[in-house]
């Protein structure tokens, strides 16, 4: 033990010494020692102006064995755009004297709010350049990011008679609301991009492409389709359910027309909300149309105490008639119609594979009544009518009527392909009549043409497949096109929104 404490100051002394500091530690000022980077360029995707993007990161490594001071780590300050930055946990657009030990690396991390310009919708280009100095080097590397011009509607009461057009895009916070006896038009090829839980709400009436008369064959891409989606205009959120709340009619909405439309990415798609059964219902015309990547937690409703869960098409006492309209990748429910209404669905095609999220629920739910406030209200039966329709997805009972036994006259489905095992079985609510086609073998390989389970990575086509089972199973309905605008044959039409052709 006597020896212990010279050993201590022996090893202390050493610890002092200049050449016992790491190696990795050690300043290096030679002009030699570069940084390099992950990338040249921090590229950010289509952003409205004043609205912030999502944040980049940029990794600088220093290779060099030895430590090295960056001395600066700055951007130019061009005009058009305001870019921030983060550096070791501190805010600003400016850094200095920022150590990177040797073999090591620094993250930094890229936001952008791009400035109001003059001029149209057209994307344009805004740019910057971050410098790094260090050890007389002079480095960049390029931020760039694309504006977008809007017209912005934050928690607005629109303007009775509104017509929006499609010269640039719309863009919701919160709400925009139609208010009570008044009308909202949107003109074709309008873009309207929803803030996380906005709403376009409609107490009077709204009318989308109303009048819009294709002459030809539709693209999916076609510029003319009204388009509802999110505001992240990055790649990652193209498919992504929940970004944004829906299209809400409440009770005092009448006559109102949804067509060529799509409406994606959002918590709900068609919400009628009319919990007091009032009459006359609200009432949604709803033609060639897609609703895909729907999903919500349970949404409270301030005004009705109410939780509802998500649906593509959402009625309570309401009336629906839906035409040649996709409903696909639906969280909870494609339809859930409850207390009331009628809802008449042809040429419709559900297509619900949710390949995102496990579902347990059916694709379509009927319902008499519902709770609000933990009241059970009245029950009034729904109507439900479909024809030459497909109601099909990843679940074995993709239909679910509720205390249905009470109502087995107001549920008509004819001419329809179902995939349903509790309706299978006899019984007042049995399917298999009226010309339906019920859960056809290995179904899930030939009524589509590509399907979340069938050519992976080919993306999702839900046109009818060369074998399929739905094909010329339909009969003769007043509407004689399909969802793409192709005719349909006129004497024994295909089932589901597309009449098949040949690719």
């Amino acid at each position: 033990m006597r020896f212990l404490l010279p050993l201590l100051l022996f090893f202390s002394a050493l610890a002092l010494l200049p050449g016992c500091e790491p190696k990795e530690d050690i300043i290096t000022t030679d002009s030699s020692a570069k940084l390099e980077f992950s990338a040249d360029t921090v590229k950010f995707d289509t952003v409205f102006v004043t609205v912030g993007t999502v944040t980049k990161r940029l990794w600088v490594y220093n290779r060099n064995p030895r430590a090295v001071r960056v001395e600066e780590i700055s951007l130019t300050g061009r005009p058009g755009v305001t870019y921030n930055l983060l550096i070791n946990g501190d805010a600003g657009s400016t850094a200095n004297n920022v150590e990177i030990r040797g073999k090591d690396s620094l993250l930094v991390l890229v936001s952008a709010t791009v400035d109001p310009t003059a001029g149209d919708a057209r994307p344009f280009i805004v740019e910057d350049d971050l410098r790094f100095r260090t050890n007389g080097n002079n480095q960049q590397v390029k931020v760039l990011s694309y504006g977008q011009n809007a017209y912005f509607h934050a928690a607005e009461t629109l303007p009775c008679n509104a017509v929006w057009t499609a010269d640039k895009p719309h863009v919701i916070y919160d709400y925009a609301r139609v208010g009570p006896n008044c009308t909202l038009t949107i003109e074709p090829g309008t873009r309207i991009y929803s803030h996380s839980g906005a709403f376009l709400v409609v107490q009077g009436r709204l009318l989308i492409n109303p009048t819009y008369a294709p002459t030809g064959e539709l693209k999916p891409d076609d510029k003319n389709i009204v388009r509802f989606q999110g505001d992240r205009l990055e790649e990652v959120y193209n498919e992504v359910p929940s970004q944004w709340g829906g299209i809400e009619f409440d009770q005092g909405s009448r006559n109102n027309v949804v067509r060529y439309t799509e409406i994606k990415n959002s918590a709900f798609g068609l919400l009628a909300y009319n919990p007091n059964n009032t009459q006359p219902r609200p009432n949604i015309l709803v033609e060639n149309t897609v609703l895909k990547n729907i999903s919500s937690a349970k949404l409270a409703f301030a005004n009705g105490g109410l939780s509802l869960e998500g649906a593509g098409i959402l009625g309570i006492s309401a009336d629906f008639t839906v035409h040649n309209t996709l409903l696909t990748n639906c969280g909870e429910y494609a339809v859930w119609a409850v207390q009331g209404g009628t809802y008449r669905f042809d040429y419709c095609t559900i297509a619900n594979y949710t390949p995102q999220f496990r579902r347990e629920s059916s694709s379509v739910l009927l319902a008499s009544t519902i709770k609000i406030n933990g009241v059970t209200q009245p029950a009034v039966a729904p109507s439900f009518i479909m024809r030459n329709s497909i109601v099909w997805g990843s679940i074995e009972d993709e239909l679910a009527f509720i205390d249905g036994e009470q109502y087995p006259s107001n549920i008509n489905i004819s001419h329809s392909l179902l995939r349903t095992k509790d309706y299978a079985k006899g019984g007042a609510l049995d399917q298999s009549k009226n010309g339906n086609i019920l859960n056809p073998s290995e179904s899930s390989r030939s009524i589509f043409r590509s399907t979340p389970f069938r050519f992976r990575g080919k993306g999702y086509d839900y046109q009818l497949d060369t074998l399929s089972p739905a094909s010329n199973q339909g009969v003769p309905l007043p509407t004689t096109i399909d969802l793409l605008n192709r005719r349909r044959n006129a004497n024994n039409p295909d089932v589901g929104a597309y009449e098949r052709v040949n690719p």
